[in-house]
């Protein structure tokens, strides 16, 4: 054999030799390292009636003060003796036993507010009920550790205040394909065109040309780096299924953002309540299974946190609509693989103790739900973050 022929084989089958070996390191070098914790935030808008959600079935003052609403104790499905989820949580259900979800109850604030907007300001600015942000607390983390727009993605077509920051706001896209065509537009291509040092130096112009330079490069950033994993499960065809469906395809394409926001509304419940809010918590609880299985399925549910709750929840006495009024203190769930406190977190509600309007006094200020995630999910400063010092719970290892 010549001299060149013998190099070129023994080199070929040495390299056959030893690809499979340096592909397997390659890939756990890859998981150790590219692995970073995500939060996604799940809001149920209009305020979901968490006493239909968690049921009570023991507590003869529930069924006292809902003779038309309150559901049954044989249509339930019964996870200890005194607590039921409801039947359309039964995805939800498979989570719980698997020993993914906490649910932690009575949480709120001092003084809560019974506005929507007011109240959905406050969950997404972490404010006190008497003071007013015009910054979210998502926006400010983006602010301080994100650095970059994409570090939060909201899945919608529009920017939610949680997701604005003093510097720097996240992304709000559906479809990044679309989003990124947008960029390319020649009006938008125009304007940028005009930018210059002496734009940037000016404060309200400047601001603007920083943020769609930045917004450009991240959208850019989203759309090529998103097509790189396409989901192929079957997720409820509905708004919230899609939107779940999107932060899937996100999180195992890899991008590098921490936390993604979805909502879903529907939940202002004021008549007519059974059956609208069967059909709600079925749908977001049939997502959230699918959702959770294709994270598992792809090995990004070891590094992921899901965060769901309400603006407030729902007035203990049913009204005369067959519905129920705005409330305060209400439930919120914790899912992931990482929970060091599964079930039921705390204490149920006490409705023997209601404050003056008949609603559920709160035990836990949901700020300290928020400076748990922060300090001990993504590791940064919650302190800086939320503006003030909050007690940390102890539901995530």
């Amino acid at each position: 054999m010549e001299r060149r022929n013998f190099l070129r084989q023994s080199t070929l089958a040495s390299s056959l030799l030893f690809v499979p070996n340096f592909v397997k390191a390659f890939e756990q070098v890859a998981k150790a390292s590219l692995g970073y914790k995500k939060l996604v935030i799940v809001q149920l808008s209009g305020g979901n009636d968490g006493l239909n959600t968690i049921v009570p079935f023991t507590n003869d003052i529930y069924y006292k003060n809902r003779p038309g609403i309150s559901i049954p104790k044989n249509d339930l499905i019964k996870v200890t003796d005194d607590l039921g989820f409801n039947k359309s949580l039964a995805p939800l259900k498979n989570l719980y036993d698997q020993g993914y979800l906490s649910i932690i109850n009575n949480v709120g604030y001092p003084n809560p507010n019974r506005s929507h907007f007011r109240s959905t300001d406050i969950w997404q600015t972490a404010s006190s009920a008497n003071e007013y942000l015009d910054t979210g607390w998502v926006g400010r983390y983006i602010d301080r550790y994100g650095k970059m727009p994409y570090s939060g993605i909201e899945i919608d077509d529009s920017l939610s205040l949680i997701m604005k920051g003093e510097t720097m706001n996240g992304i709000a896209t559906k479809n990044p394909r679309i989003l990124f065509n947008n960029t390319q537009t020649p009006y938008f291509k125009k304007v940028l065109s005009h930018q210059s040092d002496q734009h940037l130096s000016e404060h309200n112009l400047g601001y603007l040309y920083k943020t769609m330079i930045e917004a450009k490069s991240s959208v850019k950033y989203i759309y090529e780096t998103s097509k790189t994993y396409k989901s192929k499960q079957e997720y409820p065809n509905n708004a919230f299924g899609k939107q779940l469906k999107t932060t899937a395809e996100f999180i195992n394409s890899n991008i590098q953002s921490k936390v993604y926001y979805v909502s879903m509304g529907g939940f202002d419940t004021h008549a007519n309540q059974a059956d609208r809010q069967k059909r709600l918590l079925s749908t977001y609880s049939e997502s959230m299974e699918v959702f959770v299985n294709e994270l598992k399925q792809n090995d990004t549910f070891k590094d992921t946190l899901i965060l769901t709750f309400s603006e407030f929840g729902r007035r203990v006495q049913q009204n005369a609509a067959g519905g129920t009024d705005h409330g305060a203190a209400n439930n919120v769930f914790i899912i992931g693989e990482n929970l060091k406190s599964k079930g039921f977190y705390n204490e149920l509600p006490d409705l023997a103790n209601l404050d003056a309007n008949g609603d559920i006094i709160h035990t836990v200020d949901f700020r300290s739900v928020y400076a748990t995630i922060l300090e001990k999910w993504l590791q940064v400063d919650d302190e800086v973050i939320l503006n003030k010092s909050f007690s940390k719970l102890d539901f995530i290892n």
